[in-house]
């Protein structure tokens, strides 16, 4: 029996690179995807955030000398090429899907009207939140806190490379100890760099839980959904 009957989903663009590190591999969209459709198929309603960062990063070194604002917007448009692949994948599937865009673009997606994506979910299809907020400065952790508050979602799901929220990081320090449960105060006076603070201080204000996992590990979404102690879960 689901934990939760409506998820937002955060996954990095790096997940959907695969090995690569860059660009889309198409085994590791179709994992996931089949992840999703396994997901929604216990009847739980499910909108996605993708990043960008596999193709382009406002912030990252390729941007360098660039306007910011400018540099931004590339990393949204990058957001959804990610967002119209993962949703092939699923269709591929049989799952129906609808890719939401913060920028219009009608001619690849629908524009970001909560009361429709609303009712895309009640019917049970994927919405794929793509483009941000529109707004440069902000992160997609942010357009993920956002959308899953806009869409009355009852926990926000951040997939990682990791097993969840450690005091230190643990790729580089194999003594890094993980945190089960962690409050969003400490995650921001500790500055634990697994969102942005900002992201992180909208779902304090809001009491939306976030469960930090290991998107790498297969079957950890349905785990997480179905309630498991997988993962760190921040609360207040």
């Amino acid at each position: 029996m689901p934990q939760y009957k409506r998820i937002l989903l955060k996954l990095s663009g790096e997940a959907l690179a695969g090995a690569a590190g860059y660009g889309l591999d198409g085994e590791t969209v179709k994992s996931l995807a089949g992840e999703v459709a396994a997901v929604t198929a216990v009847g739980v309603q499910v909108g996605i955030v993708l990043g960008g960062g596999n193709f382009f990063r406002g912030v990252a070194p390729a941007a360098s000398g660039m306007d910011r604002v400018t540099a931004d917007q590339m990393g949204m448009l990058a957001t959804v090429i990610n967002a119209l692949a993962f949703q092939d994948a699923l269709e591929a599937m049989g799952v129906a899907s609808r890719v939401m865009t913060a920028i219009e673009m009608r001619q690849v997606a629908e524009p970001y009207i909560r009361r429709r994506a609303l009712r895309h979910l009640e019917k049970g299809r994927v919405v794929i939140f793509a483009a941000g907020t529109s707004n440069p400065y902000f992160s997609t952790d942010t357009a993920a806190a956002l959308r899953a508050l806009e869409i009355r979602a009852e926990a926000l799901l951040k997939g990682t490379r990791v097993d969840g929220v450690f005091d230190k990081d643990p790729l580089r320090h194999p003594d890094a100890v993980r945190y089960c449960r962690i409050s969003y105060t400490e995650v921001l006076t500790k500055s634990l760099a697994v969102m942005d603070a900002t992201s992180i201080a909208l779902c304090r204000d809001n009491r939306l839980p976030i469960v930090v996992f290991n998107l790498t590990t297969a079957g950890n979404i349905m785990r997480v959904v179905q309630g498991e102690d997988v993962g760190t879960l921040i609360h207040p």
